[in-house]
């Protein structure tokens, strides 16, 4: 971990806490305060949303479904045979989460913790989750946590739980970390934070998906802070030959930002709703910091027609929708 990493470290908290206020203080209102406890919401329900709106268990597909509950099963299975076991219990919690349980993933976690407080892996997972569910400020706690336990260690590569075309994972322990670090801080609307965690996943994001997914969210945190030129030498890498795996809407979006794709032509060029809520608010964006206002607006609202509310790009959706709702 560099210098820098440390000292953010060990200042985050403080600093967060003071940005979200300025933050508050110019949009005359705060964002809410993330999801109630779980005793407090209806049967089903995983969270309440940036904009009051509770949140259920997502629907799947049948044949995704059947999937997800057949390797949840499998993942239950192992951790009974050895409920200590770290991997059992992160692979169960990750599968519970995909099955779209938010809520029970977040307390295999606390187990995870409980009995393993030294691994950066669970407060990893649990952040992510914390995100997910609209606890922002839990996440940071937990992921600024992760980033103090990776210090000094090497990096390794994180297996996926929903692996992509080619089987390859793109993205590492570390990377993982700074990125839903980077992302927790952005959608308080913390842009100075976020940039500086970016910025550390950037120097962890050691292929062409990594590279275009945090490229992309670092951007836009320079763009939001006014910061053009930095802005510019963030895209210089970023070529349309780029070998892209999976992470082809980020790497879409960055070549609308130089200029060499038109953001019109991006919405009919995604056929599924994940990809649109990422796209959808990477072009709101887009027109947010360009000043064209109605059409942020539109495209904002056309991501929340998604449905696709775990997806970072609706949850960035909804922080601006309620922070512009108090401009």
């Amino acid at each position: 971990m560099s210098d820098m990493a440390r000292l953010y470290v060990q200042t985050r908290f403080l600093a967060v806490l003071s940005a979200f206020l300025v933050s508050c203080q110019a949009n005359e209102r705060s964002l809410p305060e993330g999801s109630p406890p779980e005793a407090s919401l209806p049967t089903g329900a995983q969270a309440v949303s940036l904009l009051g709106d509770t949140l259920f268990t997502p629907q799947l597909a049948p044949d995704v479904r059947e999937d997800r509950e057949r390797r949840l099963t499998e993942a239950r299975e192992a951790y009974e045979a050895d409920p200590s076991d770290a991997e059992a219990i992160i692979w169960l919690g990750r599968r519970t989460a995909y099955a779209g349980d938010y809520r029970s993933a977040i307390r295999i976690f606390d187990d995870g913790i409980a009995q393993h407080p030294d691994d950066p892996r669970f407060f990893r997972h649990r952040g992510h989750r914390f995100i997910s569910t609209r606890q922002l400020e839990r996440a940071i706690a937990d992921l600024e946590q992760a980033a103090s336990l990776i210090e000094g260690t090497p990096d390794e590569v994180e297996p996926d739980g929903l692996p992509n075309a080619r089987n390859i994972p793109t993205s590492t322990l570390q990377s993982n970390i700074w990125y839903h670090l980077g992302l927790a801080h952005y959608l308080l609307g913390d842009f100075e934070g976020a940039l500086a965690a970016y910025r550390e996943c950037l120097a962890v994001s050691d292929n062409p998906d990594m590279l275009v997914a945090t490229s992309h969210w670092l951007y836009m945190a320079l763009r939001r802070l006014g910061r053009e030129g930095e802005a510019a030498e963030v895209l210089a890498p970023i070529r349309a030959d780029l070998d892209i795996i999976e992470n082809d809407a980020y790497h879409r979006l960055l070549l609308v930002y130089k200029g060499e794709l038109a953001a019109d032509d991006l919405w009919d060029e995604v056929a599924d709703a994940l990809g649109n809520a990422t796209i959808g608010y990477g072009i709101a964006n887009w027109h947010l910091y360009n000043g064209r206002m109605p059409q942020a607006r539109r495209a904002l609202r056309r991501v929340l027609e998604t449905g696709e509310w775990a997806a970072f790009g609706y949850i960035a959706a909804e922080a601006e929708l309620a922070r512009l709702a108090g401009s």
